[in-house]
């Protein structure tokens, strides 16, 4: 290959003075604020070469004209041709390392590819036993469909596949909200999974991200091992999972709230489906800070309140707001613990950082009264991984706090 020749025909995107540094340090991202000039006038999705003011090669990226991130580095090797080999390697690598991670046939449902962690970016598949579910979020990806597809058949060989790029971030980049059936028949209304000897009903084609919350699997283990006789409270509870892990570790009772009615029918057959008793358990639909500001007033107590919301911070221009929802539910919950009791919590909102997480909680605590201990620090499983050269990756951040 002429390497000289195929630069020189390249789409381009050249940074202004000294915006090379995080591109030299290989943060995957490039934002429009940091692009002095486009040439070439590449379209939606297409690779271009990327430079810096002084004219040094830096990398190759997939070009999003209408995303604020502008570009999506692909590769930092001036000699990698952006292929379908290309991609069909990059995710060969991903599913390899999540063969290592889930040789253990207890558990069916974990994450193939994480975009950016796995040098995809816009890329997520999850698996579902027998299912593939694949979201497309970025432009970069969106023009490599065709072969992404293919690849995920070839290397899985799994016949059925389902698209779930139907969440708003498309919209930023440009493209239009997708999903449906890729490969092989109509998912039924629920899937079976399992995982660490619990079993669990999965709506593949309408559940919130692509059916369950794969990145919460190691929190709810290490919550099972919590809850012995203890009286808990499962916030945000969605289709259950905290719920069946604290009704199986033992507890004496769960309450289980979520704004959802569907969710909460999902969640009490995913209860049901594991054989555990009825009577232990208690079901709330309702706003959650209402209901407990409500417990709070009538001084209703838990032993242990696992805290689960969904992403107050979509975007770090929304941690301000974030922050004050954060601190409110977490005040409440400590208002409702019993001395000696746990609160587990959790923040996926990108925008919020582990060290701002804990002082709000902190904060929290303090407002409410009561001292509190970290006794452990949780993060996203281990099939979603951090790259080093990329900490937007750690998103899932949560706390074991005694009081």
């Amino acid at each position: 290959m002429n390497t000289v020749v195929r630069i020189s025909a390249e789409k381009r995107l050249i940074l202004k003075p000294g915006r090379e540094r995080s591109v030299l340090q290989k943060h995957p991202w490039i934002y429009s604020g940091a692009i002095a000039r486009v040439e070439g006038n590449p379209g939606l999705g297409d690779t271009v070469a990327v430079y810096s003011a002084e004219g040094q090669w830096l990398a190759w990226a997939g070009y999003s004209p209408q995303s604020s991130i502008r570009a999506r580095i692909w590769s930092w090797k001036v000699e990698e041709e952006i292929s379908p080999a290309f991609f069909e390697q990059r995710i060969a690598q991903a599913i390899a390392r999540r063969w290592r991670l889930h040789a253990d046939e207890s558990v069916t449902a974990y994450r193939l590819i994480h975009a950016e962690s796995d040098g995809l970016p816009g890329l997520v598949v999850d698996r579902y036993g027998d299912w593939l579910v694949v979201q497309i979020l970025t432009a970069g990806m969106e023009f490599w469909r065709t072969e992404i597809f293919r690849a995920l058949r070839q290397l899985t060989g799994l016949v059925h596949i389902f698209e779930r790029s139907d969440v708003d971030v498309r919209g930023l980049e440009g493209l239009k909200p997708r999903a449906g059936v890729v490969e092989g028949n109509e998912p039924p209304e629920r899937v079976e999974v399992r995982e660490y000897g619990h079993r669990f009903w999965v709506d593949i084609r309408h559940g919130q991200k692509t059916g369950f919350y794969l990145d919460q699997r190691e929190n709810r283990r290490i919550t099972g091992t919590l809850v012995a006789e203890r009286e808990v409270l499962n916030a945000f509870c969605y289709t259950g999972a905290f719920s069946v892990y604290a009704l199986a570790g033992g507890a004496r009772s769960v309450c289980s709230i979520d704004s959802s009615g569907e969710a909460l029918t999902l969640a009490r057959e995913n209860v049901a489906l594991n054989g555990l008793n009825p009577d232990h358990q208690e079901w709330i639909q309702g706003d959650v800070f209402q209901v407990l500001r409500r417990f709070r007033d009538i001084e209703r107590k838990f032993d242990l309140i696992i805290l689960d919301p969904p992403k107050f911070a979509p975007t770090a221009a929304q941690v301000t707001r974030a922050a004050r929802g954060y601190k409110d539910i977490n005040w409440l919950a400590f208002r409702l613990l019993r001395p000696g009791g746990i609160l587990i919590t959790f923040s996926c909102s990108g925008g919020i950082t582990p060290e701002l997480f804990q002082k709000i909680v902190a904060d929290a605590a303090l407002d409410a009264g009561v001292e509190g201990r970290i006794l452990m620090r949780l993060f996203q499983a281990p099939d979603h991984p951090v790259a080093l050269n990329f900490p937007e990756g750690l998103y899932l951040k949560g706390l074991v706090v005694e009081v």
